[in-house]
């Protein structure tokens, strides 16, 4: 159990380590560079330039690892599927906009087709190859499970895309959506382990890529993840939940996911409701703190530790 526990993870941060003197002065090469918005915090206009799609390290190194244990685990091959799936959504829209410079990249219309298209993927896996449960288990109450029957279906779909698109807003801060995602990955390792699903060596090897990725991606950051990486790691905390049935300890251990999708919808609409008013200085939330006078780091490390703290929560919830 401990070699398929340190192995993956010792593995992928190697190969992050190893790659990211490679990839990033590539991207450089490519100007893949990230454009910051005007209207965004004045502090980030000096990271214009920056090279983003840094994703494509996470990636790799988890699909390198993942290659040695497909055969004995094939438990890890939907969690795979979903989170290239959302991965390869990302690296186009990054393509589009940093490589072809065009600033809109995929439109909403496009980018939602290809959510749905992968989430539909993932749910056929598991309904028709696999004979894992859409029923969810429910937190602070062991054994129980909620059914919703053909409500199931809806719900994952509601789950998966809202869980990606937070990652997504999540990472707008230098360290901000790995250091999150590295603690989520790291619960949800402890949970395999607990509840025998095998599928840690792919949870461990997403922890070893982010804590070899986040050695680049500190704060002052040498390159972005970019959409490649924010709705990969979406993709794979919530596929990673739905093979343990855990998809309602989503909210607990991703809550800042939760918190930073949520801000930006109540900023819309109570700037509709309002006729121009703000909810928050800016969102997502991240942004609120930062015009508040928090520096990112700061911003980074309370973040990081209420991460911790809920996902010591959900483990106490199992």
């Amino acid at each position: 159990m401990s070699l398929s526990v340190c192995i993956p993870v010792l593995l992928s941060f190697l190969v992050s380590v190893l790659l990211g003197p490679v990839i990033i002065p590539f991207l450089k090469r490519l100007k893949a560079g990230q454009t910051v918005r005007d209207e965004g915090p004045k502090s980030h206009l000096k990271k214009n330039g920056t090279p983003t799609m840094g994703g494509i390290l996470i990636l790799s190194a988890m699909i390198v690892t993942s290659l040695f244990y497909m055969k004995e685990y094939p438990e890890i091959k939907p969690i795979l599927l979903l989170t290239l799936g959302f991965g390869l959504i990302g690296f186009l829209d990054d393509y589009i906009k940093v490589i072809l410079k065009r600033s809109m990249g995929l439109s909403p219309l496009q980018k939602m087709a290809g959510q749905l298209v992968v989430t539909g993927l993932f749910a056929y896996y598991l309904l028709k190859v696999t004979d894992i449960s859409l029923a969810a288990k429910v937190p602070f109450m062991p054994g129980v499970e909620l059914d919703l029957g053909w409500l199931n279906i809806p719900l994952l779909f509601f789950i998966i895309i809202g869980t990606v698109n937070g990652a997504n807003f999540t990472d707008g801060l230098d360290g901000l959506a790995a250091s999150v995602t590295v603690l989520a990955a790291s619960f949800l390792s402890a949970a395999a382990i607990g509840t025998g699903t095998r599928i840690e060596p792919i949870t461990c090897a997403v922890a070893g890529a982010l804590m070899g990725f986040l050695l680049f991606n500190v704060y002052p950051a040498s390159v972005f993840m970019g959409d490649t990486g924010s709705l990969a790691l979406g993709g794979f905390v919530a596929g990673a939940a739905y093979m343990m049935q855990l998809q309602l300890f989503i909210p607990i251990i991703g809550f800042i996911y939760v918190i930073e999708v949520v801000s930006v919808i109540l900023q819309v609409v109570y700037f509709k409701a309002t006729g121009g008013k703000r909810l928050f200085r800016m969102a997502p939330l991240h942004h609120h703190f930062e015009l508040g006078g928090w520096s990112e780091t700061r911003i980074v490390a309370v973040f990081s530790i209420i991460t911790a703290i809920l996902c010591l929560v959900a483990l106490i919830a199992m």
